[in-house]
């Protein structure tokens, strides 16, 4: 034990990421990571903006524009990124949230410029026109078929079932994806309009790491966004939702399902609240892996689950915890409820075993050693804490949190976010069963 503890110990030092961090005058944040074990480099740009940020009736806008701004720029011709790109030995992608925009490519080091003169086209050339919105307005409405509409319990995993009910104010009640209608209403200069709302370096984060020599690298940044006009001053969402104080009860059909799920969701803090962290130790307790305690009696011993879940999804404004499970053969969904509420009225009512809070201690430590085993999720994780935490340093002190949380401090979260009053039950059925 001694021996594997030393090994924990010496894995989490190494694991610690340095960087430098620095501003340029038009407000773009930069952030450098130095690892030269590897001859590669990511070039990542987070943008604060996210499906939250849109209008009203014009969802759909953020993550629209994580395909539209891979179209073509000034220089770069249209439909030519991705090739550029996988000519230079390298891979690219983007992804959208309700609070961010993140795009980035990885590069052998020796393409270290390519890669940043590619993200400041991206954010001083884009080329908008209709051309370009009209090709990636199907794009969008197949991906939408094929992730949500057409995929098994897909309104549950994009929350596009879920959020709708628990959010009433604030905009994470609607989808990341938005509505094809909002799409297809949009003119062109709102489009434009939206790009120069949100896409300046003003609200942006660029993060390099990897195989790099810092001050080369701070020249080559200088010489390509430095001179890039500071936008707006972006106004951030600020939608207080009043708590929710009684059960709220909905039931969502798929057609692509056969098998019924019973959902309880509620609605929790900001990532940034230290019982955010704490949720994450609860569904560690509750599904994850064999030995937890909801796989345990749900699955193993009385058979009634076919699966488990429960996790937490974390956002900069309000989050969300989610428990639920599928049915095996014929078991009511009113059962599943019952022993959902028996381990939540457990967790509420006795403290963990020392065991396994130990047992829960050394996961996190695990998922820690591991969660900074690539440059490009270096790259991530460093765009995150910076953009939505506020706090580059969590990178290495996050740890410190899970650490400090006790067993006190899960009976407490669960007494103070998992009750009856403050969530939503849903029942997922199959469409055959809406008559």
């Amino acid at each position: 034990m001694a021996a594997i503890a030393l090994a924990c110990s010496a894995a989490g030092i190494a694991q610690e990421v340095e960087f430098t961090e620095y501003n340029l005058d038009n407000g773009l944040e930069v952030i450098l990571h130095q690892d030269n074990t590897a001859p590669v480099v990511t070039v990542g740009v987070m943008y604060h903006v996210g499906a939250k940020d849109e209008e009203e009736g014009r969802s759909g806008f953020a993550h629209f524009f994580e395909h539209l701004l891979f179209e073509g720029t000034k220089n770069i011709e249209r439909g030519k990124w991705f090739d550029i790109v996988a000519a230079n030995g390298g891979s690219n992608n983007a992804n959208t949230t309700q609070d961010r925009t993140y795009y980035y490519e990885t590069f052998p080091s020796n393409n270290l410029e390519l890669g940043l003169w590619m993200e400041s086209e991206r954010m001083l050339h884009p080329v908008i026109n209709e051309i370009g919105v009209e090709t990636q307005n199907e794009v969008v409405k197949e991906e939408k078929r094929s992730r949500i509409d057409n995929a098994p319990y897909g309104k549950i995993i994009y929350s596009t079932g879920i959020n709708k009910y628990v959010f009433n104010k604030h905009p994470y009640k609607n989808s990341i994806i938005g509505t094809m209608e909002d799409l297809d209403a949009a003119e062109l200069e709102e489009f434009k309009a939206f790009f120069d709302k949100y896409y300046g370096p003003n609200n942006a984060t660029l993060v390099v790491a990897g195989d790099i020599k810092i001050n080369e690298t701070k020249k080559m940044i200088e010489k390509y966004f430095a001179e890039i006009p500071k936008g707006n001053e972006v106004e951030r969402v600020s939608v207080k939702e009043e708590p929710i104080t009684e059960t709220i009860t909905a039931t969502e059909y798929d057609s692509n399902i056969q098998i019924p799920a019973k959902l309880f969701v509620y609605r929790t803090p900001s990532m940034k609240n230290r019982d955010a962290y704490v949720l994450d130790m609860i569904s560690s307790i509750l599904t994850d892996g064999r030995s937890s305690r909801m796989y345990k009696k749900m699955v193993d011993e009385d058979k009634t689950a076919l699966q488990v879940l429960a996790f937490p999804r974390s956002q900069e404004d309000y989050g969300t915890y989610v428990m639920g499970a599928l049915a095996l053969g014929e078991t009511p969904l009113d059962t599943l409820a019952a022993s959902m509420d028996e381990e939540i009225d457990k967790l509420q009512n006795e403290l963990i075993s020392e065991k396994e809070y130990q047992k829960l201690q050394n996961k996190f430590e695990n998922r820690f050693v591991n969660s900074n085993s690539s440059i490009s999720g270096i790259a991530s994780s460093l765009a995150t804490y910076n953009v939505l935490y506020g706090n580059t340093d969590l990178i290495n002190e996050e740890i410190e949190i899970y650490r400090d949380i006790t067993r006190e401090d899960i009976k407490r979260v669960a007494n103070q976010y998992l009750n009856e009053n403050q969530r939503l039950e849903l029942d997922y059925l199959p469409e055959s069963e809406k008559e």
